[in-house]
């Protein structure tokens, strides 16, 4: 028989807990194709103080793990279980599973979010807790499980991965929940809580990342379409750049983007459903330079570094972006909420300011130099320049 009481044995301390549980909504939102049909959440800002880790499987079973100040309690609800309080006679929840749930985390169980409307009892099968001065978990230690039932209360359903949370026991949940290959490595990547990379994201899910699905999530956001026009200088409706351009290496190139001053946004190479290919932009001054290796990269680049034309010039921190951020001083909050819309990892200045050097570096030696087609000796000069310091 599988009861709270085994779970209580083979959970982690709150601490890696809640990273892990963090790290599976993270992959969650990453894999998932659509975020409303996420099963695994985390919301940092449920109530004062708390947090909670949210799980519903969309058939009428959920999990809400609440950390608090005082502690941290695990509420299961299994809606096909016995002990369901629709199950009994009284509509109330199963004797023992919260009697003794102490003072300090029991008000948690009246959440409204907890409760369904016509039952005056909170939406449970199975509970646990842990107070903060304490280093157990603790279960109803008086229930009367029913007879003759492999997984009385659901937690055995319900907490799998809280109790076995070996990534290939994660591997194996979502490639079965999303029917397709989820590799490994990037699994073991988020729940060692390294930070997402655009490599990892793709990994996971490349169709999320794919020039196609972020072109139409930028279309179904009007303020993201906006901010990369203005201030991110990638405005997808200029495709129509002054001159025709041909690469050294014979890649075909596509305009997808321009910018108020001039400049063309280009996809390098064959287009590939569900795929991506590098960015290459050119200014109005006849310089060229290689920004991004995908499209992802490059919206993440306008958004997080809006002043990376800069950063090709010379300019480093903390002077690099000092002006925008003196004239936009929301700009985190505004880079927060846009890659969120996106959908895209988070990233530091650093991380994107590394990528775009990289990657710019690549141009010459990697053919990516355009010419005007058709014109002899009109090859572009490359935008980078050294460190100005």
């Amino acid at each position: 028989m599988s009861t709270v009481h085994e779970t209580a044995a083979l959970l982690p301390d709150p601490v890696r807990l809640r990273a892990h549980l963090r790290a599976l909504a993270l992959l969650d939102s990453t894999i998932s194709d659509d975020p409303r049909f996420c099963s695994y959440s985390f919301d940092t800002g449920w109530g004062p103080g708390v947090e909670a880790a949210l799980m519903e499987n969309g058939s009428g079973d959920d999990f809400s793990v609440l950390f608090t100040p005082a502690g941290v309690l695990i509420r299961g609800f299994d809606h096909e279980s016995e002990m369901s309080p629709y199950g009994t006679d009284d509509e109330q929840v199963w004797p023992g599973v919260i009697d003794e749930v102490p003072a300090a985390l029991r008000p948690l169980l009246d959440d409204p979010a907890f409760c369904d409307e016509g039952i005056d009892a909170p939406r449970i099968t199975a509970c646990l807790w842990q107070e903060t001065d304490d280093t157990t978990w603790r279960t109803g230690s008086a229930i009367s499980f029913p007879a003759d039932v492999e997984d009385p209360d659901g937690s055995g359903f319900l907490f799998p991965l809280l109790t076995d949370r070996s990534p290939e026991a994660v591997q194996a949940h979502f490639q079965d929940h999303y029917e397709r290959p989820v590799p490994l490595d990037a699994i073991r990547h988020v729940l060692a809580g390294r930070a997402l990379t655009p490599a990892i994201c793709a990994a996971l899910n490349p169709a999320a990342f794919s020039d196609d699905a972020l072109l139409h999530r930028i279309a179904a956001h009007p303020e993201v379409a906006s901010y990369l026009s203005c201030d991110g200088e990638i405005d997808l409706a200029r495709t129509d750049p002054i001159e025709s351009i041909v690469l050294p290496n014979g890649l075909p190139v596509e305009p997808v983007a321009g910018c108020n001053a001039g400049g063309t946004h280009y996809l390098c190479g064959p287009a590939a459903r569900d795929g991506s290919r590098p960015v290459l932009y050119t200014d109005s001054e006849g310089r060229a330079s290689l920004i991004a290796e995908s499209l992802a990269e490059a919206l993440t680049l306008a958004v997080v570094l809006p002043s990376w034309h800069d950063a090709l010039a010379g300019f480093r921190p903390p002077v690099l972006g000092s002006d925008h951020l003196v004239d936009h001083p929301d700009h985190p909050a505004v880079r927060d909420h846009l890659l969120a819309a996106l959908r895209l990892p988070p990233a530091t200045e650093e991380q994107v300011l590394g990528r775009l050097l990289a990657t710019a570096a690549r141009t010459v030696p990697d053919g990516f130099l355009p010419s005007v087609c058709g014109e002899e000796d009109s090859a572009f000069e490359p935008m980078l320049e050294p460190s100005a310091g």
